[in-house]
């Protein structure tokens, strides 16, 4: 990365990361597809429209990116230099929304599963996770 990119730059990158489709997400995809297949893409009338959806068992998988949902590993701890307050609130603003759509999924009797996108690169650890969600076992 350029550290001396403009203001400009750093908008049109910043606006150009994906929401959907993204890498983690197609992987975690991948995974599902070989052992549970059936799943529904971005739900909008699902509470916080997770990323994956097994409408008939009432489960939600979101996969979020560690930096964006401020995960306590090392990509997700990282800070920006440029414009620290703002994107200190705007990762907490996103912290809080996903608190308040898993509450929301549990008001309405759905379960919710959080992979974050560092977890992604033990696949046999991701899918052990998967299945056991899947399978309704509690001790995640």
């Amino acid at each position: 990365m350029n550290t001396k990119e403009s203001p400009a730059q750093r908008s049109a990158i910043m606006r150009a990361v994906k929401s959907r489709n993204t890498t983690p997400e197609l992987k975690v995809r991948a995974l599902l597809r070989s052992f549970a297949p059936g799943y529904r893409l971005h739900r909008k009338d699902i509470p916080g429209n997770p990323d994956i959806a097994y409408v008939g068992r009432k489960q939600a998988i979101f996969v979020h990116g560690c930096f964006w949902h401020g995960h306590g590993c090392a990509r997700g701890a990282r800070s920006p230099k440029a414009n620290a307050d703002y994107w200190r609130e705007k990762i907490a603003r996103n912290v809080a929304r996903d608190a308040a759509h898993r509450a929301r999924l549990a008001e309405l009797g759905w379960r919710a599963l959080v992979v974050w996108e560092c977890e992604i690169k033990d696949a046999p650890a991701m899918e052990k996770k998967l299945r056991a969600f899947l399978s309704g076992a509690r001790d995640r």
